[in-house]
Formats: structure tokens, sequence, C-alpha cells
């Protein structure tokens, strides 16, 4: 087993695109973990979709085997971690379990805000910061203004960074040396009870959960009984090994290690990320800080297509929350879509990428409506309730105040770029707290805003005013009090609940026109005439309808007189009346996602 003074354990941050998971790549072409037959691009990126769109989404670990240039054999285990806001959670996490961060910076883009995000979440952690400059190899690369803002905006020093490029390999033994020389040891009591981390885990048919950790204290071998500090649970160790990047077993894991455990758990619900694992017959007095808890800030409701798959989209989600802690989900039903669950996710693109491993992972074919907010409701009654369903909210009447979460946005641009960036802030409620500038060109803004003008289509938006070349992050501040009303709509007087949502008052009138023009484009035509409707309690704001499919009843009729044909048209009508009471319309998936695509 290795000595814990020749480990070092490291994560690699960055703002998402500037090229860690390539960086990765090269440390483990260098030190051999895999063969050059073996080597593809983004080995640790296994997920199809972190393939296809180019994005890390979970964390990965690997143990890696380095002979320095002094001669010395080192184990490094290095943690690539996500670099999209929405993914801070997994970031939070591979840092716990660490004692120094890479921070990569593009030597092209700088620093830009999930850079700095993630600076303090390794500050905040107390590691040792290593800092990288990475794509140096391309003609359009200045290292030193990336050093200068690493040292103005971020506050390290940056004299020493390594400049290297993941594609072609520069720098990458630099970049090595820096790790073994300027990381801290691991420490911890090797003759304690144990203690360690875990920091992820997720599921498989034959061997039930596996658990990945960190060992701080004492060792985890094959046959001794465990117990989690937080779920009281006790099973006995199957196997324990390390990822290399292939898993591979070993007779122990000691302090300092990183490596996976089985232990034949079946229960979905019996281990929980953040937990400490110790010794069932000597445990450990106290767990191990974990890293922070984190509230779910965009809620979504999921419904199985066909009813039958609820008890498959249950099994899907609890093993889906097995491996991604931040996503949580509760049973709901509605009268629209049946049966399905309120879940809650970290951003926008958590609830994309949630929905397609749902279906690609676990063959599911699913409707999810349009995301909202957690809201903050004080009632007549004194009572506070906190509200992410906008069908719960009470009844205009008994609501004394609605609060909304706020936050604070930062966003990094380019100074050419900043009056299209106010205008888009201003028009979704913000204000301005700061203005500065880092460097000649470079203008860090920061806006108090509102969460629910943020989720949808800010991000979007705020790149195509940019073009591209803003960057964006953020943390929430608090709850706030504003004007807010719920807008239901209405098909055929019947309110669907699945399409009803929260919006300020002012903007009420505008989004509910649009809204109702949006479906009118999504539903298809029926035998009868489809009303929508959007609507405050009983007051309608908007109005459209989709016209019915109409058969020529009077293709037969060659002249002759008038009341013939007016007999054949009221004849018509009554049946289109009758047909109306009794006929329901069948809402598609894209009438669910026309909330969203309203300006």
């Amino acid at each position: 087993m290795p000595d814990p003074s020749r480990i070092r354990n490291f994560s690699i941050v960055a703002h998402i695109d500037h090229g860690k998971t390539t960086l990765s790549d090269r440390i483990l072409e260098i030190t051999g973990a895999l063969s050059a037959r073996e080597m593809r691009e983004q080995v640790l990126d296994d997920n199809p979709i972190e393939q296809e769109r180019g994005i890390t989404i979970k964390a990965r670990a690997v143990s890696l085997k380095y002979r320095s240039e002094d001669g010395q054999d080192w184990v490094l285990n290095l943690i690539d971690t996500p670099g999209h806001v929405d993914f801070t959670y997994e970031v939070s996490r591979s840092l716990a379990a660490c004692e120094g961060a890479v921070l990569v910076v593009d030597a092209t883009q700088g620093v830009e805000a999930q850079t700095l995000a993630n600076a303090y979440l390794a500050i905040h952690g107390d590691l040792t910061i290593v800092p990288c400059i990475n794509k140096v190899d391309l003609p359009s690369a200045v290292p030193e203004m990336a050093r200068e803002q690493i040292e103005e905006v971020i506050g390290i020093p940056a004299q020493h960074a390594a400049l290297t490029s993941g594609k072609v390999g520069t720098g990458v033994r630099d970049l090595l040396e820096h790790i073994v020389h300027d990381v801290p040891a691991p420490t911890g009591n090797a003759e304690g009870p144990l203690r360690a981390l875990l920091f992820d885990s997720w599921f498989d048919v034959y061997r039930g959960v596996t658990c990945l950790v960190r060992v701080k204290d004492g060792a985890i071998r094959p046959g001794m009984k465990i117990k989690m500090l937080g779920m009281d649970l006790v099973s006995e160790v199957q196997e324990v090994g390390v990822f290399t990047p292939k898993a591979q077993v070993a007779p122990e894991l000691t302090v300092g290690m990183v490596g996976y455990v089985i232990a034949g758990i079946k229960d979905l619900h019996s281990t929980k990320i953040g937990d400490t694992m110790t010794e069932a017959e000597r445990p450990a007095s106290e767990p191990l800080p974990g890293f922070q808890d984190v509230k779910p800030m965009v809620f979504a409701s999921i419904f199985p297509t066909e009813s039958d798959d609820y008890e498959d989209l249950r099994d899907a989600m609890g093993k889906l929350r097995l491996n991604d802690a931040s996503f949580t989900f509760e049973p709901e039903s509605s009268t629209a879509l049946g049966f399905g669950f309120r879940c809650g996710y970290l951003g926008l693109l958590h609830l994309e990428i949630v929905q397609e491993r749902l279906e690609r992972e676990f063959d599911l074919s699913l409707i999810t409506t349009a995301p909202s907010v957690p809201y903050r409701v004080t009632t007549t009654r004194g009572e506070v309730l906190e509200i992410s369903n906008p069908v719960k909210l009470p009844e205009t009447q008994l609501i004394d105040v609605i609060e909304e979460p706020r936050i604070l946005a930062t966003i990094i641009t380019k100074d050419e770029y900043l009056g299209g960036i106010l205008a888009l802030c201003e028009e979704r409620r913000g204000r301005q707290v700061s203005l500065e500038y880092a460097g000649t060109q470079r203008a860090v803004l920061k806006y108090d805003l509102p969460l629910n003008e943020v989720i949808l289509d800010f991000y979007d938006k705020l790149k195509s005013v940019s073009r591209g070349y803003a960057s964006f992050d953020y943390q929430l501040t608090g709850y706030a009090e504003a004007d807010l009303v719920k807008l239901d709509v209405l098909i055929n007087s019947e309110p669907v609940d699945a399409l009803a949502f929260i919006v300020h008052r002012d903007k009420a009138q505008v989004k509910g026109r649009a809204l109702v023009e949006k479906m009118k484009e999504m539903i298809p035509q029926q035998m009868f005439e489809v009303i929508i409707q959007a609507a405050i309690g009983a007051k309608i704001l908007a109005r459209s309808t989709v016209k019915a499919l109409r058969k020529n009843v009077l293709a037969k009729c060659y002249g002759g007189d008038i009341t013939r044909k007016r007999k054949l048209l009221e004849k018509q009508k009554e049946g289109k009346k009758r047909m109306k009471k009794v006929g329901r319309v069948e809402l598609p998936q894209e009438a669910f996602l026309a909330v969203l695509k309203v300006d």
C-alpha cells in the first residue's frame, strides 16, 4: 500500500470549455495509465451525453502512478470535475476529497465567471491552488493576459503558473511536477477508527451499490463490517479497489487513498452522498465535515407518457438519485397528466440532462412541464408556506405576502457588449450591484436578479447579446417581496394544472397573450372548436381559438332553397356543440413546453 506522504489528491477545476478533460487525457497518457491503443478523446467523460455535448456532467476519480524528475514514485488521485454553473455541487464534493486543486484558465479567454466561482470554492475548502494556463498552442493565446487576470481578479500569485496545451501535451510534465511539490500530502490516523467520505455512488444490477470513497482515517478491507453514520446501515465489505481508470481490486484502502467499496447494498435509499463510512465494531465518534448541502432551485414535473410506466419511472429515479445527489423528487398527480413526480434541479441544463439520462439509460418516454422556482408565501393567518408548484398556491384573498428567491449574478464580458447586457438585466427586473474592470477590456458586472427571470432563457439571451463572449455564474442571496400572480391556462373552460405558472403582475398580460398564441400553434385541430384562455383567478386576460375540422356538408347541395343549406349547417353546429361537451383535448408534449418559448 502506498505511503501517505507519496500520495497527492487533486481536482481539476475550470470554466466550461477551458480544456480540463483534454488535459486529464494527457495526464493519463503521460503517466502510462492507458496504452496508445486504448487511448481516445475524453476518456473520463464516458457517458454518451457527455461525449455528444462535449461537457462533463459527472466527477470521475482515477489513481495514477507517476515518477517525478528526481526519480521518486508518487500516486496521483485525479478527480475531473464539471465546469457548468449547474454542476457546482459535483465540484464541491470533489474538492471535499482533495488537498489541492489545479485551476485551469484558457489562454485565449482568460478568467471567466465559473473560473472565479470554482476558485472561491477551493479557497473556502482550504485547498492549495495550482494555477495552470491552458491552450498556449493556439495562435490567439495570450498567456500573460491570463496570468495578469488570475492575480488581479482571483487574487492568487500566478508568476510560476504552468503553461500547458492539453491538445498537444506541452507543459503537462511541468504541471505534474508542480502538483507533487506544491500540493500537501494527505494526513490521517492509520491506527484510528475508520472514517471515509462517501463522495459518489452508482447502482449495478448484479453487485448493488458501488461507493466511491476517500479514506481520511483507518483502513477498509474485505470482510470488514461497515456502517454509514447518517443512515445507520450495517453491511459487510465484499471488495475494495481503485480506478486506474479501469477498476482494479486492492487488498485494502488506507489513509489518503481514493477508491471504490462494494458491500452488497441493494437498498437505493441506504446510502447518502456526503455521509461518513466507519467500522461497525469500532465506530468513529463524529462524522467528517461533508460538503455544502445544496437545495434545488428549479422545479419541474415529470410524467410518463404511458401511465403503466409509473413504477419503472420511480425505480429509475431512485437509481439516478444514487448517482446524482442534487436531484430530488416526490410523487404528485395532475388531472391532465395522471401520476408523476415533482422534481428539483440545480438549473435548466441539469433538468435537460436528467430527463435525457432517464429516457436513454432506462428506456422511458416522458413529458416534462415548464420549470418554476420555490416561492415563500405568508398567508393572512400568519402561516409561512414554501411553494414549488404553482398549483399549490393559495387563493389570492388568502395571501398576505409572496416572496421570490433572488440571486447575485456575476457576468464577465468584453466592454463593447456592456450596453446590451445592462438592458437585458434591467428588462428582467434586475438591480445593478457593481461594475468593475479587470484589465483594459473586460468588465465584471454584478446584478441582483429574481431567479424566476433567469431560469428560462436568460443564459441564451445573454450569449446572443454578447455574441458568446459573456460568462455567467450566480449564487442565491435570499428571498424578497414581489407582486406575483398565478397565471392559469384554460382549455375549453377547464384549467390545466400542469400549465399554470407564477409571473409578475406587470408582465402577466403580455405573457398570457403570447402563451395562448403559442399554444394555438401547438394544439392540433380537433373535430370541435378548442378555446384557449389565460386567466388570473376569474379575470380572462387573453383568448385564442383553434378552429374545428369541418366536413363540407353543403357539397351535395346543387342549388335549391337556402333553408335546406341552413338546416344542414345548423345540424352540423349542434353535433359540434355536443362533441365539445364530451370531447377531450389531447395536449402534445410541445404544448407543455410552450411556456419556455414565450418571449
